[in-house]
């Protein structure tokens, strides 16, 4: 039986998508002879990024040590995000990550807590979260475990500058023999019979040549599209921003260990703490609102003097029908686009390269391999989309025409099936590996003032009395334990500061 194993792999285009992938390839199948093309004169869209706690799995797989990591980007960390506005002006919640309460038996913490709502004994849901107890103290510590409770400790991810990210990701990629190139793809060469591409050909002439193609060429989408015309899927009818605002700032105080999303008129603004600045931006809808307008309205928001004039980044929301056409895999935004609001682009591009590794082809491309990672990461693009338009959708918001039409637009039955599932005893179910799991779910829909009708009846098990101390000592437990916790800034400072910016 001959070797079918591929050997030879070209990399188009860097940022964050094309170095995360040569860093990963290059650590994990030693074989391949690995190859990346990028331009200098071309830019990425990398603004400061806001990541979600599985970026922690992908740095250990590739080695990174995680003071260094966050000392190289700037980086600070994220116990959750914040949504001021979303449902009616003047509210405010979090999506904390991590473990919130414990069960009891075999009923999760939120069903005793719906009772405990009911019957005025239950405080809010983030009382009970370690995590957003923390974040609202500005605390933050590496804490596995809540000692000696059977409660888990932190969970955390990452705010850091993306353009640095990449940098720290490229000498890791290149100490592993992955070798770049720096050019422009003028033309590309495809195979007469299957239609596979050959090579991609730079402007100056010269035709690099490999078996397996990973398009991270941003929203261009040189390969994917450009060359395979593979078609998109808009979700624009769903998910309607369709712009967005960015500039840097001046830090204002310590940094949050949290993410800010604040609603406005007509779209929302995030606020990105990192060691040396903050990391402002503006995602708005230009159907209501022109970009001078939406400009004002960040730099009206902003809590620092602005270090850059504001750019304005354009983007269409959805995915490509398929993210692996022929002998071409895309990742990062040549895949698809699903605005930052739960800070899942960058797990988007982590998620693609796991599920290639988990499908690495041979030179036969087996359609069968192919078929299946696609419908993989369709789901999963499919269902982090479902969580953020119920942001959108589940809103109370009267002021505007923007959000009157995102509560009234009609919705993917998935989201439709999980809502009313929801509202009529407090249920969520997770299906396969989404990425969001019940908790997250149960946060944000009660964060928007979705209220069940119900709960399960063995939380009735417990007397009212048994209840209140239920939750008294778990918020005891939680208070005191983020009490002990340093300060964010305290802990950046012994651990991974960063030293003063050029």
């Amino acid at each position: 039986m001959g070797d079918s194993r591929i050997t030879k792999v070209v990399i188009v285009g860097g940022g964050t998508a094309g170095w995360m992938a040569a860093a990963a390839l290059s650590r994990t199948m030693d074989h391949l002879s690995i190859r990346l093309v990028e331009s200098e004169e071309i830019g990425t869209v990398g603004v400061g990024e806001a990541t979600i706690p599985s970026i922690r799995l992908f740095n250990a797989l590739v080695g990174i040590d995680e003071d260094e990591f966050v000392r190289e980007t700037r980086g600070t960390f994220k116990l959750g995000i914040e949504f001021r506005d979303w449902g009616r002006i003047g509210d405010s919640y979090m999506h904390a990550f991590g473990q919130i309460g414990r069960s009891l038996g075999m009923l999760q913490f939120p069903q005793y807590w719906l009772r405990g709502r009911a019957e005025g004994v239950a405080g809010r849901i983030g009382d009970y979260s370690l995590n957003e107890t923390a974040a609202r103290a500005g605390r933050f510590g590496r804490l596995p475990q809540i000692p000696n409770t059977g409660l888990d400790g932190i969970a955390y991810a990452f705010h850091f500058d993306a353009a640095l990210y990449a940098a720290y990701l490229r000498k890791i990629a290149e100490s592993a023999g992955v070798v770049r190139t720096e050019g422009k793809i003028d033309s590309v060469r495809r195979n007469g019979e299957n239609g596979h591409i050959e090579a991609v050909v730079l402007e100056g002439g010269e035709e690099i040549s490999g078996e397996l193609f990973i398009d991270c060429s941003g929203f261009r989408a040189l390969l994917i599209e450009g060359a395979l015309g593979t078609g998109f899927d808009d979700w624009a009818h769903w998910l309607p921003c369709d712009r967005a605002i960015a500039v840097p700032s001046e830090d204002a105080g310590p940094a949050r260990p949290y993410t800010q999303a604040i609603a406005h008129q007509s779209g929302w603004q995030w606020r990105i703490p990192l060691q040396h600045r903050t990391g402002n931006g503006h995602v708005f809808c230009s159907d209501f609102i022109g970009e001078d307008e939406a400009a004002a309205t960040l730099l009206a928001n902003i809590e620092g003097r602005p270090l850059a004039e504001p750019r304005t980044l354009r983007f269409r929301t959805g995915m490509r029908r398929r993210a692996w056409n022929a002998n071409v895999v895309a990742l990062g935004l040549a895949s698809g686009f699903l605005e930052p609001l739960e800070s899942t682009s960058i797990h988007l591009v982590q998620n693609g390269i796991a599920k290639l590794i988990a499908h690495f082809p041979g030179r036969n491309f087996d359609a069968a391999n192919i078929d299946t990672y696609n419908e993989r990461v369709r789901f999963d693009y499919e269902r982090i989309r479902d969580f953020i338009i119920l942001h959108y959708h589940a809103n109370q918001r009267s002021d505007s025409p923007f959000w009157t039409r995102c509560r009234e637009m009609a919705i993917p039955a998935t989201l439709a099936g999980k809502i009313e599932l929801f509202r009529s005893q407090g249920q969520i179910v997770r299906e396969a590996d989404e990425l969001f799991v019940e908790i997250g779910w149960f946060q944000v829909l009660t964060g928007q003032n979705i209220a069940p009708r119900g709960y399960h009846p063995m939380a009735d098990q417990l007397t009212r009395e048994e209840l209140a101390g239920f939750f008294a000592d778990i918020e005891t437990i939680v208070a005191r334990t983020a009490s002990r916790l340093p300060t964010h800034d305290d802990f950046i400072a012994q651990h991974c500061a960063a030293g003063v910016p050029a």
